[in-house]
């Protein structure tokens, strides 16, 4: 399952994983994908690893921005992932 994190502004949604358990150790799955013309611009990331897993569509300059975001934000993707998401009221 997938959890919505946030959008940017260029339309671009990210979510996140539930924790997943993969050979030992705790990991979050980080959804980047923008709509575009014929389909969607699509990018994963596993955290803490920060390795690329997918990636379609994207300049190296905005995976650079996203690796970012991911550093500056990888504890609240954890966080939100082990209680199901974020709580919006």
């Amino acid at each position: 399952m997938m959890y919505p994190y946030f959008t940017l502004p260029d339309e671009t949604l990210v979510t996140h994983s539930q924790v997943l358990r993969i050979c030992g150790e705790d990991i979050v799955e980080v959804h980047f994908e923008r709509p575009i013309r014929f389909g969607f611009d699509s990018a994963r990331c596993q955290l803490p690893s920060y390795k690329w897993i997918l990636r379609k569509g994207y300049s190296d300059d905005e995976i650079a921005f996203f690796e970012q975001l991911l550093k500056d934000n990888a504890h609240l993707f954890f966080e939100f992932a082990k209680c199901g998401g974020l709580r919006i009221a």
